[in-house]
């Protein structure tokens, strides 16, 4: 049995003991919530309504889910410089960097294409995606949302493949022609945000326009210099930090009253984005960490996405309301290793997406009963080099290829009596992959290759209110992940310096999530809590071919188990004074081969994250012209570790990645009705930390200054 313990504000230890049934460990936790009633200002708990878990508006009260909401404001105020980096104060959710640059999400478990990405509805993921920790969720700009929406676990009735840990949905922010008055209007805003660690510059244009009522039109422009960052342990940490310019564009009109259309397009170009933990500037080793050989690694990103949206309610009707999108997508991910003087290697990959999702609503046996169909289909180019090697072999996925995912789904809510709504769900789901040309080593010849995958999923969940202010909900959730065109083709580095190639004979990732969770509001106290397991069967990894290889192929080979539980409050102390505060624990257990064909092995899942916590005071004036917060936010020792965690020793240390505790103050002022000044000082003590299975420190001690000006 191993103990473990976080100290956090007001010097009270939380024990924490790791038993087969845990029950010590939900004791502490349950304790621990009712020593300090606590309160999220980020959420309170949640905005008035949500979309994203039913495809629908609803009152987030009455959501059958579990949710997680980031506004544009809150973006803002918290200083968070990604997409990414928003999550960091939401339960559940762990946010992994393997770069400056780079940010991936882990969601009760899972990360990068085990979690879904989207963008107004529209998906992000493609086929491309590979294992592990990945850098796309970082191509969307923070600045252009007007808020992100986070469903853990509901699995992929909703939304099709890839939903294992979560759905994150980023809704873009629109015109404002709704409400403005009748007539011309145009309104405008400016942003600028320097902070002294990284000397980093990011400033934002924005103008709106239009006709009140009849039509309107955005344009955001948003630049971005990211300097290299700062850790007190390990000082400049050289070619951190990479140059990012965005550009967003929105024009939305009425075809008639009820007939809204809409046409977006949004762009972002990333450069010169280092894997600094693999390359010579990562010279000094930390708390055990191995150092980097490489002269450089280096990843350029560009990514466009265009859609068409057509949204209206129908009149004696049996469809009640529907939307069509029909997107466009680009999207380029290129790659520069210089490993010796004799091993240069680049990788390019550009993927074109046709995307078709239709979307109805109807009443149906009393209920409310949302159906559609969706469609995706991916055009893949790739290719490579490496010195003295054929370039056909070195392409990191199968060139001139195709996938398309085809899915239908629909979900029924209904009112079983006055306190009691359940929800049914089924999607089907056809993915195809077409695979022009892969490069067989025996013959050293392309070859072609194509496979495809049906798979039904099911839901049900349920939704019981205690009271006006007070519910419970819960379910089980079915998800399922489709091999994808990385998975039968890859052939990448991965981790520390393993060859990872892709299997042809691949079958999809099955899940279930059984959950249960409630919600409180009443007067000046909210709470949140969600407990989860989930069982995983069929994932596949990448598994040495042979004992101690350095070569490792794609396999259904792993099952997994992981249990969970998230909690968040917030209490208002005084009319102007709020506490809050979140804590995520997880726990989860893997069983997989050694190398293929050999015998199976348990183990931790890889890169689970710690227990986490974060406490917020927030104080805001009786004006609202100014505020102040207070946040200490703490991790565990982490030394629970897969054996592909131990080889990972450029990012993991040996025994795991080290607890810490950070504090930071932040404040803003409503100078004029045109101006907000805000500023914060971050890691005020200087911490020397790294979030667990990070390539980077996290900064050290971090001054911010920002201004808004608006017209």
């Amino acid at each position: 049995m191993h103990s473990h313990s976080i100290t956090r504000a007001g010097n009270i230890t939380l024990p924490l003991f790791r038993t087969s049934g845990s029950i010590v460990l939900l004791t502490s936790v349950t304790l621990f919530l009712f020593e300090l009633p606590l309160r999220s200002a980020e959420t309170l708990l949640l905005p008035d309504t949500v979309v994203t878990a039913s495809r629908i508006g609803e009152a987030s009260l009455e959501s059958m889910s579990s949710v997680g909401v980031v506004t544009a404001e809150q973006f803002r105020e918290q200083g968070f410089r990604t997409v990414p980096e928003a999550l960091a104060n939401t339960p559940g959710v762990m946010v992994q960097k393997t770069t400056h640059g780079h940010g991936s999400p882990f969601i009760r478990g899972f990360t990068g294409r085990q979690n879904l990405l989207l963008v107004d509805g529209v998906r992000i993921n493609n086929s491309t995606y590979r294992s592990g920790p990945v850098q796309y969720w970082n191509t969307v700009d923070g600045f252009s949302m007007d808020r992100l929406e986070l469903v853990r676990s509901q699995g992929s009735v909703q939304y099709g493949s890839d939903a294992l840990g979560g759905t994150m949905n980023i809704l873009t922010a629109d015109t404002g022609f709704l409400t403005a008055d009748p007539g011309w209007f145009q309104r405008g805003s400016a942003q600028y945000r320097f902070d002294t660690n990284s000397r980093s510059h990011v400033g934002r244009l924005q103008t709106r326009f239009g006709d009140g009522k009849n039509w309107g039109a955005s344009i955001g422009l948003t630049g971005k210099d990211f300097g290299d960052i700062r850790d007190s342990a390990l000082g400049r940490m050289k070619n951190t930090g990479y140059p990012e310019q965005n550009l967003d564009v929105k024009v939305e009109t009425l075809l008639s009253p009820s007939t809204h259309l809409t046409f977006a397009h949004q762009y972002l170009n990333q450069d010169d984005v280092w894997r600094w933990h693999s390359t010579i500037y990562n010279d000094t080793p930390w708390n055990g960490t191995s150092t980097g050989s490489y002269g450089a690694r280096i990843y350029d990103q560009e990514r466009s996405l265009t859609y068409l949206k057509v949204a209206g309610d129908l009149i004696d009707s049996p469809v009640r309301n529907y939307s069509a999108t029909l997107s466009f997508q680009r999207s380029q991910d290129s790659a520069f290793q210089d490993r010796s003087a004799t091993d240069v290697r680049t990788q390019v990959i550009d993927v074109d997406t046709i995307g078709l999702d239709v979307q109805l609503e109807s009443d149906l046996f009393d209920g409310n009963l949302v159906y559609g169909v969706d469609y995706y289909r991916d055009s893949i180019d790739s290719a490579g080099s490496r010195t003295g090697r054929d370039p056909r072999s070195r392409r990191p996925i199968a060139d001139d290829s195709n996938y398309h995912l085809l899915g239908a789904f629909a979900q029924l809510r209904k009112p079983l009596s006055q306190k009691l709504e359940a929800s049914l769900g089924a999607r089907i789901t056809h993915a195809e992959a077409e695979l022009g040309k892969v490069w067989n080593p025996d013959n050293s010849a392309d070859i072609s290759a194509s496979e495809d995958w049906s798979n039904i999923v099911f839901n049900a969940r349920a939704l019981y209110r205690l009271d006006d202010g007070w519910n419970l909900y819960g379910g089980a959730s079915q998800g399922f992940r489709a091999p994808n065109a990385h998975d039968l083709s890859g052939n990448i580095t991965s981790r520390s310096g393993q060859e990872q190639l892709g299997a042809l004979d691949l079958e999809p990732e099955k899940s279930w999530t059984f959950e249960l969770g409630s919600r409180f509001t009443s007067g000046d106290i909210s709470f949140g809590a969600a407990g989860f397991y989930t069982l995983v069967d069929d994932l596949i990894i990448s598994v040495p071919t042979a004992p101690g290889g350095d070569t490792v192929e794609a396999t259904n080979a792993q099952e997994a188990e992981i249990i969970g539980l998230e909690l968040e409050a917030a209490v208002r102390l005084l009319d102007n004074l709020t506490l809050s505060g979140h804590l995520t624990w997880q726990e989860g257990d893997t069983t997989s081969p050694s190398f293929l064909g050999g015998p199976s092995e348990e183990a931790p899942v890889s890169r689970l994250s710690p227990l986490l916590a974060s406490l917020a005071l927030r104080y805001n004036s009786p004006d609202q012209r100014w505020w102040v917060e207070g946040r200490v936010t703490a991790a565990s020792k982490q030394d629970e570790l897969s054996a592909r965690d131990q080889r990972d020793t450029q990012r993991i240390p040996p025994g795991g990645t080290p607890g810490y505790l950070v504090a930071s103050i932040r404040a803003g002022l409503q100078v004029s009705e045109s101006l907000e000044l805000t500023a914060a000082l971050e890691n005020i003590t200087d911490e020397d930390y790294r979030i667990h299975g990070s390539g980077v420190n996290q900064p050290g001690f971090n001054a911010i200054i920002g201004a808004k000006v608006s017209w």
